[in-house]
């Protein structure tokens, strides 16, 4: 069977910046952080800081009672971004049951928040205080199998997790069922809440989120000269994949998807390869890519491992190629940030812009890229989209704008 084009017609963000297409859209696009001090874990381990969604209801986009009970809350974004995202592209969830449907939800990590309830009731009652429930709700696996609940469906459900590649990683493999026939449409993106005390210490034990809690706004500073390291944050992005030759219309075509490690010693350089095969399988040349939406964390070695990566890649051109990281605005939610990366290139070839790279002030020569912390205006057809994981993952996505 010759392979179809598949295209995005729904996107449901769930994230600090804005839920739902319009609110995300509008808040992606302002200068501004949502890092914020983060003090539901008290004094005990010392400060921290997230962009969070403090007054997230999953009642406001489905009945509660269709939830499985003790849903973890990266299920319950998920579940908010997939009903999101079939409104957005006009479909009532009772019309997928004539329609072959996926569920492929990404995510990095488990919902310790859930464990951690569970030890401590044991620690306090004994036996008697273990909690069933994180058997069924705590795992990745448990996330499209909840969406699948919530919409009534027998549906095709797969979890992926690779890591902070987990999002983007997930509409790949969904793209690929599409394209191939499997499935007539899917469901697929990333979900992470990782604000709890595991893995939160163990994180900034590492490094990998900030040790103080001063001037949270001004903390995550992608590819800027004076950052320090990333922000760890919470949210989730779902979109609705079909093939183009479905009657809705599209955002932007799922062109090219592809993966690759990094060699030992070489931060970053898995991008590379990894770009290169999303190219080729879009089947264009760099010289075609005429926008970037890295994967900047804002950490001093990680942001300069992808620039040096882009420069193998793209070589001088690189300066010309507009690039924008939007962790300076919602920190990275882990296996969720590269879907809502999506959402936002996606977004951005509609509307023909480009999000600001909050708090970019001072280039880093080490990082010679075309950044702005101010949205710019730019007609583009084709995106390439970075992430990077721990355990020295990396995936890339081609976008062409419908």
């Amino acid at each position: 069977m010759k392979r179809r084009r598949v295209k995005i017609t729904g996107i449901g963000p769930v994230t600090p910046a804005g839920i739902g297409r319009e609110a995300f859209w509008s808040g992606i696009l302002e200068p501004v952080s949502r890092v914020r001090p983060y003090t539901k874990l008290g004094t005990e381990f010392g400060p921290f800081v997230a962009a969070h969604i403090p007054s997230f209801d999953v009642n406001k986009y489905v009945n509660r009672s269709q939830v499985p009970k003790g849903a973890a809350r990266q299920s319950l974004f998920a579940i908010a971004g997939a009903m999101l995202a079939l409104a957005d592209a006009g479909i009532d969830p009772a019309d997928l049951q004539k329609i072959s449907t996926a569920v492929i939800a990404g995510s990095s990590i488990m919902d310790f928040g859930g464990v951690s309830s569970s030890i401590e009731g044991v620690q306090r009652r004994g036996a008697r205080g273990a909690l069933p429930r994180v058997l069924f709700a705590i795992g990745i696996g448990s996330v499209p199998s909840a969406i699948g609940e919530v919409l009534g469906l027998n549906v095709r459900a797969m979890a992926v997790s690779t890591q902070c590649s987990s999002g983007l990683d997930a509409v790949g493999y969904a793209a690929d069922l599409v394209a191939n026939g499997e499935a007539d449409l899917a469901i697929c993106g990333g979900t992470e809440a990782p604000l709890h005390r595991f893995p939160l210490v163990e994180l900034r034990a590492a490094d990998l989120t900030p040790q103080t809690a001063e001037m949270p706004d001004r903390i995550s500073r992608p590819f800027d000269l004076w950052r320090t390291t990333g922000v760890v944050s919470e949210g989730a992005c779902m979109f609705v994949l079909e093939p183009e030759e479905s009657p809705r219309p599209g955002y932007s075509f799922i062109a090219g998807h592809a993966f690759a490690s990094d060699e030992k010693g070489e931060l970053c350089g898995g991008m590379v390869e990894a770009g290169k095969f999303a190219l080729a399988e879009g089947g264009i040349r760099p010289d075609q890519v005429e926008a970037i939406s890295a994967w900047g964390p804002g950490h001093k070695l990680v942001d300069a491992g992808e620039a040096r990566a882009m420069q193998k890649l793209f070589g001088e051109a690189l300066r010309d190629i507009p690039t924008v990281s939007v962790k300076g605005a919602i920190g990275t939610p882990l296996g969720a940030a590269p879907a809502i990366q999506v959402a936002a290139a996606a977004l951005g070839q509609r509307q023909g812009m480009i999000p600001p790279t909050v708090n970019w002030d001072y280039p880093d020569p080490a990082c010679p890229l075309n950044l702005s912390n101010r949205a710019r205006t730019l007609e583009h057809a084709w995106t390439l989209v970075n992430t990077h994981g721990l355990g020295a993952v990396n995936s890339s996505m081609v976008l062409h704008r419908c």
